[in-house]
């Protein structure tokens, strides 16, 4: 029985719900990186990095290219980037909006 589209998003979303998932993620927007390089901007221990990315690898978002010692990540398509500057857009609004409210709940406390 294939599992419904709701099901297989919620899945997808379970997949980027990692705070080092979406890091490397968001490092692989700019291009190609090795291992070292994404270790050097992410600052996990090797094994906690190594198991991220293989997360990220059977999901089929990114792709991984060995050559010799060194294995290089990059994102599998650019809809990758699309769906991060999503994510931006969508927290920018909802932090603009508590921003608004810590406004006004400060406005409150000084009119008492």
């Amino acid at each position: 029985m294939p599992v419904p589209l709701y099901e297989a998003k919620a899945e997808f979303f379970r997949m980027l719900g990692h705070p080092v998932r979406i890091r490397v993620l968001e490092l692989l927007q700019d291009g190609p990186k090795p291992v070292r390089e994404l270790l050097a901007e992410i600052e996990v221990e090797p094994s906690n990095l190594s198991q991220q990315l293989a997360v990220l690898r059977r999901s089929g978002i990114v792709t991984a290219t060995r050559t010799g010692a060194t294995v290089v990540y990059e994102l599998a398509g650019g809809d990758v980037a699309e769906l991060l500057a999503a994510a931006r857009r969508i927290l920018s609004v909802l932090l603009a909006g508590r921003q608004d409210l810590l406004a006004e709940l400060r406005e409150t406390e000084s009119v008492r």
